[in-house]
């Protein structure tokens, strides 16, 4: 019987720390996307929204 409870918990210690862990990672790869990747593409819209607009005003200017 005690044999059997100690395989009990470590499956159970196994299982919690599994999830724990999957749980941190997924939560580090979150926090990288959102305050790392997502302001660069904000940043990289930005720059091609301000070029289409440029090029729109250069075309306008030229007109004739």
């Amino acid at each position: 019987m005690a044999k059997q409870q100690k395989h009990f918990r470590f499956a159970k210690g196994f299982l919690i720390g599994s999830v724990t862990t999957a749980t941190a990672v997924y939560g580090a790869l979150h926090a990288f996307k959102k305050h790392v990747i997502e302001p660069e593409d904000q940043e990289n819209d930005r720059i091609e929204a301000n070029r289409r607009r440029a090029n729109r005003k250069s075309l306008q200017a030229h007109q004739g």
